[in-house]
C-alpha cells in the first residue's frame, strides 16, 4: 500500500511539472488567438471571428485547468 501512495505522489509531482512547463505556451497561443481575432474583427471575418473565439475558449479551459493543479 506504501508503494501505491508514493507512485501517487510522485505522478502528481510530475503532472504539476508538465503543467508549469506548458503554462507559458498557452499563455503565448492566448496572445496569439487574441492577434487573430481582432485581425478578423477588422476584416469583418465571420468565419474567423467565430475559430478564434472558440479557440480561446478551449484555451481558457486549459489555463483554468492547469492553475487548479498547482
Amino acid at each position: 500500500m506504501k508503494g501505491v501512495a508514493l507512485l501517487k505522489f510522485v505522478m502528481e509531482i510530475i503532472k504539476r511539472e508538465e503543467a508549469k512547463e506548458r503554462l507559458p505556451v498557452i499563455k503565448m497561443e492566448i496572445d496569439y488567438e487574441l492577434l487573430t481575432l481582432f485581425d478578423a474583427l477588422e476584416d469583418d471575418d465571420q468565419v474567423q471571428i467565430i475559430k478564434s473565439k472558440e479557440r480561446l475558449k478551449f484555451l481558457r479551459k486549459q489555463l483554468i485547468e492547469i492553475e487548479e493543479i498547482e
